[in-house]
């Protein structure tokens, strides 16, 4: 099931047309409308004029978080004020938060790849999706609620919280996609066991999970005590929201928008592009937003594209689940770290759960150190036969093969380790410079 064929499926003669259009008109316009863009290019020596395909985006300027931050709150603005209709900001920053300006033109565009994300997880008109994103200024949740409005879905706002409510609800309302971050997906399937409430009465056959990189196991983990599918979608505030890609049935990998998003990798370090298949730092230019358009925006999210089509009919590249993000990079010892690499181990150990903490510290000898405090079963946990020896010392074992680096492994009982309705808290880094 395709939303919206002819953008999903064109060729790629096609949508390199459109692209090379889109890019040049957006170029244009920010460079009469955005000083800060205008500074930038000329800075450069480049002029409107010098970009004549998508192939010319390798000349245009990077943009970064920092400078987002720097602009606040107008100063990025492509269109007069009188045209927005809605704002946003991003969660989770400290300090100035960067900003989402949206006209209506840009809500509709917002609708329409909410409306391919939510058709890849197989939600059509009818279906009833209960949207547990955070609605506000946190794009999560009105980004799925246009998205079922446009497909014309019943949509439930319930957002966030309230974790035996959004259960009843579920239950008697005959939800059939649930929308949230993934951390709280399996924080309600195990507030569903305690709660007592049998999810094989429930109708719900799917699920749309972002805001926060997941792995594979914790995939299976959701699949198997929700008894869904879980699709990964992948969006953000600087950009629109939700909506730049997602998973379709297949789940190999997210497919981008990319007639009105285009993606590129780069070497974080360099910002030199990188080839297809190769991993790197995640660049984004909004092709056709009219409030807050950016080019070139450095994500600091990890992962590479997939090129090869899809056995899905879609043509659109796709790119691999988050692998990490350039700021959560854990350097110990010189050993490169990413929380999702700690996740993939523990996801595929029998006997854990998937809550986890990492803290970092900074030993007597000045040495990092990594601890990971890990969830047992219950029934591990009260095992007294050693069996909780055993299981520390595997996880010890498989995370050293991992990561190329020992670990402490502290075992912690069932519901130690706080919970979530949101993002979950995975890192606590202690060291001071």
């Amino acid at each position: 099931m395709i939303w919206n064929p002819l953008a999903e499926c064109q060729s790629l003669k096609d949508r390199q047309r459109l692209q090379s259009d889109r890019l040049g008109t957006l170029v244009d316009r920010v460079y009469r409308r955005v000083p800060f863009y205008r500074q930038k290019m000329d800075a450069l020596g480049i002029k409107p004029s010098d970009i004549q395909s998508i192939a010319d985006i390798a000349k245009l300027p990077f943009t970064s978080k920092d400078e987002l931050r720097q602009t606040y709150p107008y100063g990025l603005l492509a269109c007069r004020r009188e045209e927005l209709v809605e704002i946003h900001t991003s969660s989770g920053t400290t300090g100035t938060p960067v900003v989402g300006a949206y006209t209506a033109a840009d809500i509709e565009l917002w609708s329409e790849v909410m409306g391919r994300t939510l058709t890849m997880a197989g939600c059509k008109k009818g279906d009833t999706v209960q949207n547990a994103y955070g609605y506000g200024l946190f794009t999560g949740g009105l980004g799925v609620h246009y998205g079922a409005r446009k497909i014309g879905a019943n949509v439930i706002p319930i957002s966030s919280g309230n974790t035996r409510r959004q259960l009843a609800i579920m239950k008697d309302f005959g939800t059939t996609l649930l929308a949230c971050t993934p951390s709280y997906a399996l924080y309600m399937a195990e507030s569903a066991r305690e709660e007592g409430f049998d999810l094989k009465d429930f109708p719900l056959k799917a699920g749309c999970f972002g805001a926060e990189p997941w792995s594979s196991g914790m995939r299976s983990q959701i699949e198997a005590s929700l008894g869904i599918s879980a699709h990964d979608i992948y969006g953000l505030t600087e950009i629109i929201g939700p909506g730049v890609s997602a998973e379709c049935s297949c789940k190999e990998g997210l497919h981008v928008n990319e007639d009105v998003f285009y993606p590129e990798i780069i070497d974080p370090l360099t910002g030199q592009p990188l080839p297809d298949g190769q991993k790197g730092e995640l660049v984004i230019t909004s092709l056709t937003r009219e409030g807050s358009p950016l080019i070139r925006y450095r994500t600091r999210d990890i992962t590479y594209l997939i090129r090869e089509t899809c056995s899905c009919g879609r043509t659109t590249v796709r790119m691999h689940r988050l692998l990490g993000r350039t700021d959560d990079l854990l350097i110990i010892r010189g050993v490169n770290v990413f929380p999702s690499q700690i996740e993939h181990v523990l996801t595929r150990i029998e006997g854990t759960q998937p809550h986890y903490q990492i803290v970092v510290d900074r030993g007597a000898t000045y040495l990092d150190e990594i601890e990971v405090h890990v969830e047992v079963e219950e029934a591990i946990f009260s095992d007294v036969t050693g069996t909780l020896e055993k299981l520390k010392k595997t996880i010890h074992d498989e995370l050293k093969s991992e990561l190329g680096l020992s670990a402490l492994i502290k075992l912690v009982e069932p519901k130690a380790i706080q919970r979530s309705e949101g993002k979950a808290k995975r890192i606590i880094d202690k060291r001071t410079l």
